[in-house]
């Protein structure tokens, strides 16, 4: 109940007008509305601690599958080749950064490296908290990476229509370059829709697909981590993310069955209140002496992988989209 209500709360919160217009979700309000109730004085969670954590992890992945719904297969096809190309290179790219400067240059630990190179490379919070369960991940150490990639990718959703003037992109490229690197799917929507309808268009088609390929890196991560394991005596087995194989599962298989807008509508309602319970939940677990411990590299790391995002990514969409 006490989840539910705050998810509740933030779904309600993130249509009105103001909270629409800067990009705030559904899902970042959740966390925050959690991480306030956290620190209520007098408010004791410890009897609402089974339903929570069965939020952070159950309905967590429902959702996650369910954010199937809002891409398809031919999403690949509408971006083409060369898109997809793109996405991938700022995916690798990115995260690979993260590991870099995250554990050799900030001595962070792995898992928050990891966490923060899965948000800012793919879909924000709903990539760390897909990627929390596979790399074993503390609360706090998944409301440090969710804090940091809501952080940037807000200055992202601002910064970017600055940057449109300077670029000398098309919308259609603009697009592209927005959806290839901001972090959120609203962010993204409210950094092109400035441009125009093609502009959308593309960036949304573009983010989605990156979306898309978070099943795949689940996968490959949960590997790598299983092998590194074995490389070094401890006898870790592959965490297989099957609710990312039926996230894909769903992308591919509900255009085949035509279902009816309505029902599509009441299951994306529904998807949204699942992933806000979530985030809620986590916001719950959440203290602020933890993110206090974890100090100022966190964000020096996210702030680096958004810098790279906005520089690196314009380079790999102007070397393989534009031809320069």
């Amino acid at each position: 109940m006490l989840v539910g209500t705050l998810a509740a709360a933030a779904a309600l919160l993130a249509t009105r007008p103001w909270f629409a217009a800067h990009g705030l979700g559904a899902l970042t309000l959740a966390i925050v509305l959690g991480i306030v109730c956290a620190h209520l004085p007098g408010l004791r969670t410890a009897a609402a601690a089974p339903g929570i954590d069965f939020a952070k992890q159950g309905l967590l992945r429902a959702g996650i599958v369910l954010y199937g719904l809002r891409l398809s297969l031919a999403d690949l096809g509408a971006l083409g080749a060369t898109g997809v190309a793109v996405d991938l290179l700022v995916l690798a790219s990115t995260f690979a950064l993260a590991m870099a400067l995250g554990v050799r240059l900030f001595g962070l630990d792995r898992r928050t490296a990891m966490l923060i190179g899965a948000g800012s490379s793919i879909c924000g919070a709903a990539a760390v908290m897909a990627c929390a369960p596979v790399v074993r991940a503390r609360g706090d150490e998944v409301a440090v990476a969710v804090a940091t990639v809501v952080v940037f990718g807000t200055v992202a959703m601002f910064g970017y229509p600055l940057l449109y003037p300077l670029l000398g992109l098309d919308a259609a490229q603009f697009g592209l370059y927005v959806g290839s690197t901001v972090h959120e799917v609203a962010q993204v929507v409210v950094a092109a829709r400035p441009l125009g309808e093609a502009a959308a268009d593309t960036a949304v088609v573009a983010k989605l697909v990156r979306v898309m390929l978070l099943a795949p890196f689940l996968l490959l991560l949960s590997a790598w981590l299983a092998h590194e394991g074995a490389g070094t005596g401890g006898a870790r087995r592959i965490a297989v993310p099957w609710f990312a194989f039926a996230f894909v599962a769903v992308a591919a298989l509900h255009p085949l069955l035509g279902l009816p807008p309505a029902v599509v509508e009441a299951l994306l309602a529904l998807d949204t209140a699942l992933l806000a319970a979530a985030m809620a939940a986590l916001g719950l677990t959440t203290h602020v002496s933890a993110l206090r411990r974890a100090g100022a590299r966190p964000l020096l790391l996210a702030a680096l992988l958004a810098l790279w995002l906005a520089g690196g990514g314009l380079a790999i969409n102007l070397a393989l989209h534009t031809g320069r």
